[in-house]
């Protein structure tokens, strides 16, 4: 039997996704029945046993890596393990995406900048209910699981909150057995490593990929041509005589697709999250090599590359604009080609694309997706414009993650027109047609027409993307309940106006149980576990109400402050490792982790931990054991590379804590630390030792927040302000188990006002810290002057010296509460048993019925 005619012959060219449902079943029908037995065989390999599995991983050791058990170390091993668990998994994702095909089923793609997946073998080890299995086998192979599991790094594809909840909507779509697809870039060397050198950061290449990832399956056969620059020209289709546009791209790159399994948990579905590289269209130019041109014959190929080398290049200068403005077009054409090539394949009319096609936004970033379908469909498939827009707008969904005005990205009109000719033509287009509509429902009112036109009438001219995003959407939605309120009453007053309130939603943000309880605290599952008599809680969150029963047991509150206590410990050593300071465990260990940001605060955190320290001093010896309980303040993030202030906080964290960590009056009462290099390998250490952290961001700024659902869930509690899914948090877990303090978002702009026209008062205790940092205890003042001024002087936009006195009195009482254990470990208790709201799995519920349309699949018919 020849290749081409035998079995193999009739999957090479394309797999099986890759045609139309009629096609694989008469592809199915005409496969004799031996090579189909052969092939069911093979299909249904699946290792059972630890002995199945582990020669599997001597298989992958000897022929995958070409070693042999004798020089096989964790790296290997991991390898080994991880290319196992794969191979299942690509058997069940081989099932699920053809039975999607088969059923012709609605599927959501999900785009998003950055998808924060964290470490992927322990996921997939829970997920698919193996790692029982694992620990025996590695453990007969002569290795510990657990240090198997450190070897890998994180997946260097985002960076805060942004991409975790992407990592955590992929999974409990894989869970619910939704089908979805995630598309994203690949970035060779993520955001970047964070080191820590004199106490600032340092930003050095992220080498996450310097092993290879066993995680992914290269797909070099799917190569997308992405063009940009270039010219528009007009020219007449000789069938219908009409006038078309033509796009002249003048520089192309290769979109190189790379897939990665996501399994859900308690189910064989397992959806894809598929990233995208950017390669030359021909690597090296031979010729100007040839006559000595070095530099210029691989320029073609590292201006290709960069354009996923790195996530979110430095804006500051023109070229960082640009380039970041190519990442996102790079990444919705790619993506955008895959999915309608996806759709053309069920020969269905284009008007039922959006009945097959849910495409989500996650923020503005993939927006330029609802011009590129535009233009595909107007352009290259010939659709009428108004009907190619009903699908358009029919097809989107838009996820709003900011209140801030400043925040909401543009681009300017030059760059954006140089970069993508024809999709400003298109934009133009549809912002004309836009607001001759507006204008002939409000004909008197040009400053809402002004508000809402997607081309911002300023010097320079820019494209607003926000406003692109709602008027190409038929939903919006935002993460909070407040937030979804707030953009409603503020940044998206005036398209409210012209929608009407029903266009705007809210789905609350959520977390998986899977990988922030169960992975990250297994203690502490394993607990919940054995009291309510099953894990059913990992997909069903609202049964861990019932662990409010046992709240009067002093076994079960005892177990608790022993989990507790055994992940302080574990965090300590992760400190210890990591910066060379020891903490002491029983210390209140208070947390705040998260993206440097002045409108998160860290700002205020460090400023508190300095009066407390000036406190501490100015107290008698013998009167701090009474006044004072130890406090150990845990503080990390990273700083976006070209954020000034943003960096100073950092360095101050890191000079505040050389003195007071080094300084005899304040040992045993306060240690500072700044945790370098944060990720979610960290987060999955540090969350479930916190006992309070800190969701502190200026009322009306932080859209929801997730770290607070991670830390707790785990048992921690709050102190925060009324801001993003604080409220909400609030409302389930009570009042009397969080620490709320602040000005609330109704009276921020009245209060920068005041500012503004000097009304500006410094609360002494804040005064103090400044005359500290003034007098150069923490180093020269020039380092920090710019900190001090950005609230003494600079009319202090994000209200430190507004709440930083409320701030003062809710940790003078997280103080005398954390003395009384007993009461403390009961709230702890409280705190998990009603956080049953925030899994993200509630959340894909709520996007599938009320925005995509689009319903759970399984495998029984």
């Amino acid at each position: 039997m020849s290749f081409d005619s035998g079995l193999s012959g009739r999957f090479h060219k394309r797999s099986m996704t890759g045609f139309t449902p009629t096609e694989i079943k008469a592809i199915d029908q005409s496969i004799p029945i031996k090579a189909r037995e052969a092939w069911t065989k093979y299909a249904a390999r699946e290792f059972t046993s630890p002995d199945q599995l582990e020669s599997q991983i001597i298989n992958h050791v000897e022929t995958t890596l070409a070693r042999s058990m004798y020089n096989c170390d964790s790296l290997a091993a991991y390898q080994a393990l991880s290319t196992s668990i794969r191979d299942k998994l690509i058997l069940h994702w081989n099932k699920t995406q053809q039975m999607h095909t088969l059923r012709e089923v609605k599927r959501i793609y999900y785009l998003s900048l950055e998808f924060l997946m964290g470490r992927a073998l322990d996921n997939a080890m829970i997920n698919l209910g193996i790692k029982e299995l694992c620990c025996k086998s590695t453990d007969e192979l002569g290795f510990n699981l657990e240090d198997v599991i450190d070897v890998e790094p994180d997946a260097g594809l985002g960076n805060g909150g942004l991409g975790r909840l992407a990592a955590c909507f992929i999974d409990s779509m894989s869970t619910g057995n939704y089908p979805g697809w995630g598309y994203g870039l690949r970035y060779n060397y993520g955001i970047f490593s964070q080191k820590i050198v004199d106490g600032y950061q340092v930003e050095a290449p992220d080498y996450w990929l310097k092993f290879g990832n066993p995680w992914e399956i290269p797909r070099h056969e799917i190569q997308i041509p992405v063009d940009f620059y270039g010219y528009v020209s007009t020219t007449t289709d000789p069938k219908t005589g009409k006038s078309k546009k033509q796009w002249q791209g003048g520089e192309q790159v290769l979109a190189v697709a790379y897939d990665f399994p996501v399994p859900g948990y308690n189910t064989s579905n397992v959806n894809n999250l598929r990233l995208w590289s950017s390669q030359p269209t021909s690597e090296f130019d031979f010729q100007k090599f040839n006559q000595g041109d070095y530099d210029s014959s691989v320029a073609q190929q590292q201006r290709a590359e960069s354009i996923t080398a790195v996530l979110y290049p430095n804006d500051n200068f023109y070229q960082g604009k640009e380039l970041r403005l190519k990442q996102q077009f790079f990444w919705v054409a790619a993506s955008l080609h895959d999915i309608v090539r996806r759709f053309m394949k069920t020969k269905k009319k284009w008007s039922e694309f959006p009945d097959l096609v849910a495409i989500q936004l996650n923020d503005t970033h993939p927006t330029l997706a609802v011009v590129e379908l535009q233009r595909i469909l107007v352009d290259l498939e010939g659709v009428e414009w108004n009907e190619a827009w009903e699908i358009v707008t029919r097809t989107f969904g838009y996820t709003n993650h900011t209140v801030m005005q400043e925040a909401l990205e543009k681009w300017p009109l030059d760059l954006f027109g140089n970069l993508l000719p024809r999709h400003l033509e298109i934009i133009y287009s549809i912002n004309m047609q836009f607001l001759q509509m507006v204008a002939k429902r409000f004909p008197q009112d040009r400053e809402l027409i002004r508000n809402v036109s997607i081309v911002e009438e300023s010097d320079p001219k820019n494209i607003r993307m926000a406003n692109l995003a709602i008027i190409g959407s038929h939903k919006v939605n935002g993460v909070a309940e407040l937030h979804s309120e707030l953009i409603k009453t503020t940044i998206f007053k005036d398209f409210v106006k012209v929608y009407g309130a029903e266009k705007f939603t809210n789905v609350t943000n959520g977390i998986t149980p899977r990988r922030w309880l169960k992975q990250a605290n297994p203690m502490l599952s394993d607990l919940i576990t054995s009291k309510l008599g099953s894990d059913e809680f990992l997909t069903n969150t609202v049964r861990l109400k019932q662990l409010e029963k046992f709240i009067d047991d002093p076994e079960f509150r005892e177990a608790w402050i022993e989990v507790k206590l055994h992940n302080k410990k574990r965090l300590a050593q992760l400190i210890k490792k990591l910066t060379g300071i020891e903490v002491n465990p029983s210390s209140l260990f208070d947390v705040q982790v998260k993206r440097i940001h002045e409108y998160k605060r860290q700002q205020m955190n460090i400023f508190g931990v300095i009066y407390r320290y000036l406190q501490i001093k100015a107290t008698p010896e013998s009167e701090r054991a009474g006044k004072f309980f130890p406090r150990t303040s845990i503080i990390g993030g990273k700083a976006a590379p070209g954020y000034y202030a943003a960096k100073k906080i950092i360095k101050l964290v890191n000079s505040v804590a050389e003195v007071v960590n080094n300084d005899p009056d304040s040992k045993g009462f306060l240690q500072v630390v700044f945790i370098p290099d944060y990720n979610v390998s960290k987060a999955e250490i540090i969350c479930p030792a916190s006992d309070i952290s800190e969701h502190i961001s200026t009322a009306g700024t932080e859209a929801s927040g997730t770290s607070n659902m991670k830390f707790v869930i785990n048992g921690g509690l709050i102190i925060g302000t009324v801001d993003g899914a604080n409220v909400e948090i609030t409302r389930e877990v009570g009042e009397d188990q969080i620490f709320l303090f602040g000005n609330l978002a109704e009276d921020v702009e009245e209060l920068r006002q005041d500012h503004q026209m000097g009304k500006l008062e410094v609360p002494e205790p804040l005064e103090q810290v400044f005359d500290e940092i003034e007098k150069g205890t923490f180093g020269p003042y020039d380092e920090y002057k710019s900190l001090v001024d950005s609230v003494k002087y600079h009319g202090d936009y994000y209200l430190v010296s507004d709440d930083f006195e409320s701030y003062l009195e809710a940790q003078s009482t997280i103080d005398k509460e954390f003395r009384d254990r007993e009461n403390w470990v009961k709230k702890s208790i409280i705190c998990v048993a009603n956080m049953g709201f925030f899994s993200s799995d509630r959340c894909i519920r709520e996007y599938a019925e009320n925005i995509w349309n689009v319903e759970p699949v399984t495998d029984q018919v």
